[in-house]
């Protein structure tokens, strides 16, 4: 079964149904995704794009890391 991700869902939605995305993107510079309270909060309305923008991390290098990690990108 593949894992496909909408890069337009929540983070929120995203960590829920494919938690082993928090390490992922721990590594990717997203620290705060490892706190629980961070994800139910301003995880239920930052997607990632909208993430990205905010840290100053590539979507690009966000949606690679994804692919290699076995993750199908939908946009």
């Amino acid at each position: 079964m593949s894992k496909v991700i909408t890069i337009q869902h929540t983070v929120y939605q995203l960590c829920t149904e494919f938690p082993e995305l928090i390490p992922i993107m721990k590594e990717l510079g997203f620290e705060n995704i490892t706190n629980p309270q961070m994800i139910k909060t301003a995880g239920r309305i930052m997607t990632l794009p909208n993430g990205c923008r905010m840290k100053g991390i590539s979507l690009d290098k966000v949606i690679e890391t994804l692919e290699t990690n076995g993750f199908a990108i939908e946009k």
